[in-house]
C-alpha cells in the first residue's frame, strides 16, 4: 500500500474556504479514514484505487476534492461520477450539493425511470458536474445531449455493484469517450477480476488505499438472531417492532410481493410503514424516501433495490425479514445502519433449514449472531412502558408540559388529584397506542417460536398422548389468498387473544386448522361466529378431533381429505365401478 499522508482535520486539507465553510455546516468533526486517506492524493491529481465498506465516508472523500477542481470553471461537463443505482446517484447529488451549498457549482443528475426534461435543462444549462447510472448516461450520449470531451475527473462508485448489475461494459464504453490524462478515482469494496481489469486499463499509477483489512467488514454493527418459522415471520415481525424499537427500522423482504403485503399489514397493525421496491415509479420512490427522512416513516419494507444508496440518519435498526443470497448482499443491507460510525443493530430472522447458511456467513464475516427470542407479551408490555416513561422524561425536560398545565388546573378545580389526571393521560396515551398497562401477560413466547420439544424415547409409553390442544375450522383457504397473518391478525385484533396462544396454522386449498389451548379455542367460538378475513365474514368453529391412532398401528398420512371436518361424509368400501379413476359410467 503506498504511503499517504493522512490528515484528522477537514481545516488542514488545503480545501477552499466556501467548501471547509460547508463541510463546518454539517457539523463534520473529524475525517474518517478513508477521508483522511484519499483527498491529499485526490487533491494532488492522483489516479486512486479506495477501498471501503459502505457508510465510511467515502462521498466526501471524493467529493470534496471533485468539488475543489470544479471552482470557477467554464460551462460545460467537467466532471463525471457514475453510480450502480438511481438512489446512490441522488444521494452522491444531494451529498455534493450540501458540501458547496456556499460556492456556485451546477450540477445535474441523470438516471432511468425518470423525464428527460429536467435532465436536459440541466445539462444545456452548462452543468460542470453530472452524476448519474451508466444506462441513461449513455442514452443522452447517444442523443447527443452528453459531451464528454471535457471531463478532467471521473469517479466510479461501488464498481463491484455496477459489475454485478450487468453495467461493466456500459462503465467502459463511459470511460473510452473521456479525454486521456483525465483524472480517475475508483471505489469498491471487493475487487474481482473485473474491476482490477479496468483499474489496469484506465488509471494511471493508482494509489491504493484500504482502510480496513477486510474489503467485507461489519464490526461496527451489532447482529441478532431469531429462530422463526417461514410462516410465522410478520407475527414475528410486529412483535420486534413492538417491542419498544426507537428510530427507523428496515425491512428488508425477497420479493416485490411480500414487500408490499408486509408493509399493507402493518399498516393495519397501526404502525407507520410503507413500501419501497422496483415496480414504483421514481416520484413515488422519492415521496416515500423523503417521509422516512423526515421522521413521518417509522418502518420502511423494501427489496434489495434499497440497499445500495439509501442514505438516512434516523435509521437504527436493519430486520432481515428474508436472508439476503450472499454475504456480499448481507453488509450492504446492514450498512444501511451504522452510518459514519455511528450505532446500528440487524436483526436477521432465521428458518431451521437455512442455519448452515448462516454459518457460513458468520464464518465468513468473522461475527456472530446473537441469539434473542420472539418477545413475549410480557416483555412487549415492560419494554413499551420503558420508552413511554422514556418519552415522558423527555418532555419534561424539555419543557413541553407546560402547555397543557391551563387543562391541569382546570381538572384540578374540578376535584381530580395531579395523581389521578397523569394516570388518566397516560391511559390515553397508551390507547392511542394500542398498548396495556395491565401486568398480567404472558411471560413465555409464542407456541410458535418455542423450541420443538423432544421427542419421547422408544421404551417410553407409545399410548395416545394426552393433549388440551384442539383445532379451529375456518372454511376457506389457498383458493381465497388466506394468509398464516391473517388468520393470527384477525384473531388477536377481533377477539383479543394473545399471540401466545395461538398455534400451529394449516392452510388446505378450502379449509384452515388453527391450533389453540380448548379453553381459549371455546373463548373464540363464544366470543364470535365469523372472522373478517381478507374483507370476508367467515365462519369459526371447533374442528372435530381426529382420530386416535392405536399404537403400533400407522398414522394416517396428515391431508385435508382426511381430516374429519364439520359436515364432512365419511366414504368407506371400494369406488364404484362407474366412479373408478379412468372408468366409464355403467350403460
Amino acid at each position: 500500500m503506498d504511503d499517504v499522508t493522512q490528515v484528522s482535520d477537514f481545516d488542514g486539507f488545503d480545501l477552499d474556504e466556501r467548501l471547509v465553510r460547508g463541510v463546518h455546516a454539517l457539523e463534520f468533526k473529524e475525517a474518517t479514514p478513508i477521508q483522511s486517506r484519499a483527498i491529499p492524493p485526490l487533491l494532488a491529481g492522483s489516479d486512486i484505487i479506495g477501498r471501503a465498506r459502505t457508510g465510511s465516508g467515502k462521498t466526501a472523500a471524493f467529493g470534496l476534492p471533485l468539488l475543489q477542481r470544479m471552482l470557477d470553471v467554464d460551462p460545460g461537463v467537467r466532471a463525471l461520477v457514475l453510480a450502480p443505482t438511481r438512489e446512490l446517484a441522488m444521494q452522491v447529488s444531494a451529498a455534493l450539493s450540501s458540501y458547496s451549498r456556499f460556492a456556485r457549482i451546477k450540477l445535474v443528475t441523470v438516471y432511468g425511470g425518470a423525464g428527460y426534461g429536467p435532465q436536459l435543462k440541466g445539462l444545456r444549462e452548462g452543468a460542470s458536474i453530472v452524476v448519474g447510472t451508466p444506462g441513461r448516461l449513455l442514452d443522452h450520449l447517444d442523443r447527443g445531449n452528453l459531451d464528454l470531451s471535457g471531463v478532467e475527473m471521473v469517479v466510479l462508485d461501488e464498481a463491484d455493484e455496477m459489475l454485478r448489475m450487468g453495467f461493466i461494459d456500459d462503465v467502459e464504453r463511459l470511460l473510452s469517450q473521456t479525454p486521456k490524462g483525465r483524472q480517475l478515482a475508483l471505489f469498491s469494496a471487493t475487487m474481482p477480476r473485473e474491476i482490477r481489469g479496468i483499474a489496469d486499463r484506465h488509471l494511471t499509477n493508482p494509489i491504493l488505499i484500504e482502510v480496513e483489512s477486510r474489503a467485507l467488514t461489519v464490526d461496527h454493527i451489532t447482529h441478532k438472531g431469531i429462530s422463526v418459522p417461514d410462516r410465522f415471520k410478520f407475527e414475528a415481525l410486529v412483535r420486534v417492532l413492538r417491542a419498544g424499537m426507537r428510530g427507523g427500522t428496515l425491512v428488508f423482504a425477497r420479493t416485490r410481493a411480500t414487500c408490499a403485503s408486509v408493509a399493507e399489514g402493518l399498516m393495519t397493525r397501526g404502525f407507520s410503514a410503507d413500501a419501497f421496491h422496483g415496480d414504483m415509479a421514481q416520484p413515488a420512490r422519492e415521496k416515500v424516501l423523503s417521509r422516512l427522512r423526515s421522521g413521518q416513516l417509522d418502518v420502511l419494507v423494501a427489496t434489495d433495490v434499497a440497499a445500495r444508496g439509501l442514505d438516512v440518519d434516523n435509521l437504527t435498526h436493519v430486520i432481515n425479514l428474508d436472508l439476503p443470497g450472499d454475504t456480499e448482499t448481507y453488509v450492504h443491507r446492514v450498512g444501511r445502519v451504522g452510518r459514519a460510525g455511528r450505532a446500528g443493530t440487524a436483526i436477521s430472522f432465521v428458518t431451521r433449514s437455512e442455519g448452515r447458511r448462516v454459518g457460513f456467513m458468520e464464518k465468513k464475516l468473522n461475527v456472530r449472531l446473537e441469539k434473542i427470542e420472539v418477545p413475549s407479551d410480557a416483555e412487549i408490555a415492560e419494554r413499551q412502558k420503558m420508552v413511554l416513561s422514556q418519552e415522558l422524561t423527555d418532555a419534561m425536560a424539555d419543557g413541553e408540559s407546560r402547555d397543557a398545565s391551563e387543562i391541569i388546573a382546570h381538572l384540578v378545580g374540578e376535584g381530580a388529584t395531579l395523581e389521578i389526571v397523569a394516570s388518566a393521560a397516560i391511559q390515553l396515551l397508551a390507547k392511542g397506542r394500542a398498548m396495556k398497562l395491565d401486568s398480567d401477560r404472558n411471560e413465555q413466547p409464542p407456541t410458535w417460536a418455542r423450541p420443538p420439544a423432544r421427542r419421547e424415547r422408544p421404551d417410553r409409553p407409545t399410548g395416545p398422548r394426552e393433549t388440551n390442544e384442539v383445532e379451529l375450522f375456518i372454511p376457506v383457504g389457498k383458493n381465497r389468498q388466506i394468509r398464516p397473518s391473517d388468520i393470527v391478525g384477525a384473531l388477536a385484533n377481533e377477539v383479543g387473544i394473545s399471540g401466545s396462544d395461538i398455534g400451529r396454522v394449516t392452510i388446505h386449498d378450502r379449509t384452515c386448522f388453527v391450533g389453540m389451548p380448548a379453553d381459549v379455542a371455546k373463548q373464540v367460538v363464544a366470543k364470535t361466529a365469523k372472522l373478517r378475513l381478507r374483507g370476508m365474514d367467515v365462519a369459526v368453529m371447533l374442528a372435530r378431533p381426529r382420530p386416535s391412532t392405536p399404537p403400533g398401528s400407522s398414522a394416517p398420512p396428515s391431508s385435508e381429505k382426511r381430516r374429519f371436518r364439520p359436515g364432512s361424509k365419511k366414504t368407506s368400501g371400494p369406488l364404484r365401478k362407474d366412479r373408478q379413476p379412468g372408468g366409464k359410467k355403467g350403460r
